[in-house]
């Protein structure tokens, strides 16, 4: 019994190999935030930190349950456009408008998400060209509405992202509660099982008879929803919403997932590991603000940390 406890440790660690490295890069980041600056330290930047994290951190969320199936959503970005800047449009700076202009928005999301589903399908072709299509069609019809800020939306509103809660950052406290949420549907209901199985095996899950079609249909769903979660609390944010408003999101969705251990291929990963990946883009940007680093080469060097975490765990599932 002792003797099988060493290997069952060694197989422990190696099943969550990327989540103990993004832990350990957070770490490392940590301290050298702390070493180039006192501001770095302060309790304010801490908290904006989680401020800033909380839009990517919904939208990889749905990511990430797309690219476990083996797929991948290119439609994020374009989405959380389109619902952001319908949402300061429609509300229009009127309080009793909030309520159901905000349902208006999760729903639609939900439906594009859906859609996306269907369309993958029924056609039976990868859902990079689906998303992608996608995504095309949601930034035209984005411009159609509007080529620029559309609406406002009431002061109240941005209590949805700077408000607090036990002294934390309310979004903050709600991804944590919603990457939870999602940790045990993936854990401990059948459909969440399934998620994993079709994304391991496509094939060996349709001749198992394994429901393929309701798995894609609540994956993408659920990414649309994130984007509409993602395109409230960003109009909340930035009280407008306006066409560009998610043109780096999908890259940056794709980001942390990847990061946090979640293979392209599908099959195995999960959000806990996506979830550090977030906070670590978001920690990393932000130490790159201190030092005065343009944009620019933040991208640069999200795009720097994609291609390498792929070649890692592309180079891992061979020798597997």
């Amino acid at each position: 019994m002792t003797a099988l406890a060493p290997i069952r440790l060694s197989s422990r660690v190696r099943k969550n190999q990327g989540v103990l490295v993004v832990a350990v890069l957070l770490v490392i980041l940590l301290i050298f935030g702390a070493f180039i600056s006192d501001r770095f330290r302060t309790t304010s930047n801490i908290l904006n930190i989680f401020e800033q994290s909380t839009g990517l951190a919904l939208v990889s969320l749905g990511q990430t349950l797309a690219i476990l199936t083996g797929g991948i959503d290119l439609s994020v970005g374009s989405m959380i456009s389109l619902l952001s800047t319908l949402t300061s449009g429609l509300i229009a700076g009127k309080v009793s408008m909030v309520p159901p202009v905000a349902i208006g928005i999760l729903l639609l999301g939900l439906l594009i998400g859906i859609c996306n589903g269907l369309l993958i399908i029924w056609l039976r072709v990868h859902p990079l060209i689906v998303t992608l299509g996608m995504s095309a069609v949601l930034q035209g019809i984005v411009l159609l509405y509007s080529l620029g800020p559309a609406g406002s939306v009431p002061p109240s509103f941005n209590f949805l992202a700077y408000g607090k809660v036990l002294g934390l950052p309310i979004g903050a406290v709600f991804i944590l509660v919603l990457f939870l949420l999602v940790a045990l549907f993936l854990r401990y209901a059948r459909l969440g099982r399934y998620i994993y199985a079709v994304g391991d095996d496509e094939v060996g899950a349709r001749l198992m008879g394994l429901p393929r079609a309701r798995v894609m249909l609540t994956v993408y769903g659920f990414s649309g929803f994130c984007c509409g979660l993602a395109a409230i609390y960003l109009t909340s944010r930035f009280s407008v919403g306006q066409p560009y408003t998610g043109l780096n999101y999908t890259l940056a969705s794709i980001t942390p997932v990847v990061v946090g251990g979640t293979l392209l291929s599908g099959g195995k990963g999960g959000v806990f590991g996506t979830l550090l990946g977030v906070y670590l883009i978001s920690l990393l940007n932000n130490v790159l603000n201190f030092m005065d680093v343009s944009m620019h080469y933040q991208l640069i060097a999200q795009g720097l940390i994609v291609i390498a975490a792929v070649s890692v765990y592309v180079e891992k599932k061979k020798r597997v």
